[in-house]
């Protein structure tokens, strides 16, 4: 299987590539828990679920892209500041 199926990975890089596999017994729960909170919670930027999920931003923003990329959610058009306060994505169910 390949990205958005299983974690991704850029380039060659040793680190990258263990980040993913670190991640992969771990993917299919994190990604039933984003679609979950956007569900119950409504329309959110991926900050605004890892904050709600009690996850790491680093193992929510990840989910949201491969979410995306399956069809499962998608940009609302609608943007709103991060934590680092940069205008970011708000997701919405498909």
């Amino acid at each position: 299987m390949t990205y958005p199926n299983t974690p991704g990975h850029k380039g060659p890089a040793e680190t990258s590539r263990a980040a993913a596999d670190a991640i992969k017994p771990k993917v299919l729960t994190i990604r039933e828990s984003v679609l979950a909170a956007i569900t119950l919670w409504g329309p959110m930027t991926a900050d605004e679920i890892a904050s709600r999920l009690r996850l790491s931003i680093l193992a929510v923003r990840p989910r949201c892209s491969e979410l995306c990329k399956l069809g499962v959610i998608q940009d609302s058009g609608e943007r709103r500041l991060n934590a680092s306060g940069i205008r970011a994505v708000v997701w919405v169910r498909t």
